[in-house]
């Protein structure tokens, strides 16, 4: 009765290997250990997926589905992720900052990362930023054109990578493992003896591991799919840089222009750190003048020592 019972569970998964390995999801035997490596390694697996993905786009019409049907993909829905940098100066920071927060929470998408910094001794007053935003990606053109209109941006990229055979990657080996938990918990029902079940046991706490795997790549990706993101990069300025084609006379002015601005801005942060150095230059100035002053004091002494004892020594002498 065991051998009969063992030769079913052998026939059931060779008859099971047999099907994943058409749909690209396989796994090799009951005993082989699982793990996302593995399966992504497998020859057997997802090459062939990619490959039929690529040969049946012209032959379907824009769809490719693999040999056992499991998969069926619309090529005109492509996986994409969007990457969008922008570098924006501006006069009127703080209405920028809140021109983008007010934006962000209008389109339904949120700050992943900001900072601020800036330093008014030095930079008279100049801020920046750096902000990490992710937008649902039906909006993303509309924001970028929005905040694109709030201030000056002088530097602007784009972009995007194609996910999609790998999303069918991620979503075939899923499926294939889900199939073969199925299988693994009606073997699990018809166990007859303890050894049989810690086996079963076995193998199913591994297809569980891979499913978390999986399905925690596929969250990410949906998540990165579904959400773009804008690096923005602003920048508070007192000029803005003016974008676009000069004549080259415009660009011999603007550049006199800016030259006669740097001229008066240096000069401008010289007096005032002048004017607000005063009380530590006092302070010196007092420390130097005691040190002048007790440095004659005992020249003079020294001087008038010297005086009378050249008297003495003439007496001596004679």
């Amino acid at each position: 009765m065991k051998k009969r019972y063992f030769g079913a569970i052998f026939g059931l998964a060779a008859v099971f290997l047999l099907t994943m390995t058409g749909c690209g999801g396989g796994v090799k035997n009951m005993s082989a250990g699982m793990d996302s490596e593995s399966y992504a390694a497998s020859e057997e697996a997802m090459p062939t997926e990619a490959q039929e993905y690529a040969e049946d786009t012209a032959a379907d019409g824009g769809a490719v589905t693999s040999e056992s049907g499991l998969e069926s993909v619309d090529l005109n829905n492509r996986k994409l992720i969007r990457t969008v940098r922008l570098e924006m100066q501006t006069k009127e920071f703080d209405a920028l900052i809140d021109g983008i927060r007010k934006k962000v929470q209008e389109m339904g998408g949120y700050i992943e990362s900001s900072s601020m910094w800036g330093n008014s001794y030095y930079n008279s007053g100049t801020r920046n930023c750096e902000y990490t935003v992710r937008i649902p990606s039906e909006h993303l053109d509309e924001f970028v054109q929005v905040v694109g209109e709030l201030g000056n941006v002088t530097y602007k990229n784009e972009s995007v990578e194609d996910v999609t055979l790998q999303y069918v990657d991620v979503e075939s080996h899923k499926k294939a493992l889900e199939t073969e938990q199925e299988r693994l918990l009606e073997l699990m029902e018809q166990a007859e003896n303890l050894e049989d079940l810690l086996a079963i046991e076995s193998r199913l706490s591994e297809v569980r591991y891979g499913l978390e795997n999986y399905g925690s790549q596929k969250r990410l990706l949906d998540n990165q799919i579904d959400y773009s993101t804008i690096n923005l990069s602003i920048a508070e300025v007192e000029r803005i840089t003016e974008t676009g084609e000069k004549s080259f006379f415009q660009e011999i002015a603007e550049r006199f222009g800016n030259s006669l601005y740097m001229v008066g801005k240096g000069l401008r942060g010289f007096v005032i750190g002048l004017i607000g150095s005063l009380p530590v230059l006092a302070v010196w100035a007092a420390v130097i003048a005691g040190l002048v002053f007790l440095i004659q004091k005992l020249f003079y002494r020294k001087k008038k020592k010297d005086k009378k004892e050249e008297p003495e020594e003439k007496t001596k002498e004679k």
